[in-house]
């Protein structure tokens, strides 16, 4: 299935803990339908002392978010995605103002 979130869309949480929060896609698993948003489900995480991080410690990163709860931002407010084809090419656009994305 093509997904309608790519990286770098800014995009705003719609269901779960972190609702109403907005942020930048950082990656994508289209496998998973999971994407990472910046600043967004910031989870702590322990570490053991390694080679690279000899000190170990607690470490904050994003975890991911599953994309239904996940919604593109255009103009500042929440739009719907679809797909047109467009002089031979499949694009996005949004379905509120039909303009491609």
């Amino acid at each position: 299935m093509k997904l309608k979130i790519k990286s770098g869309d800014t995009v705003t949480v719609v269901a779960g803990d972190h609702k109403g929060s907005e942020g930048k896609v950082v990656s994508v698993d289209s496998e998973k339908n999971k994407a990472i948003v910046e600043g967004v489900n910031v989870v702590k995480k322990h570490e053991k002392p390694s080679a690279q991080n000899p000190q170990g410690g607690i470490v904050e990163k994003e975890a991911p978010i599953h994309i239904s709860n996940l919604s593109l931002v255009e103009g500042g407010k929440p739009v719907r995605v679809g797909f047109e084809m467009r002089d031979g090419k499949k694009v996005r656009v949004s379905k509120k103002s039909g303009e491609i994305i």
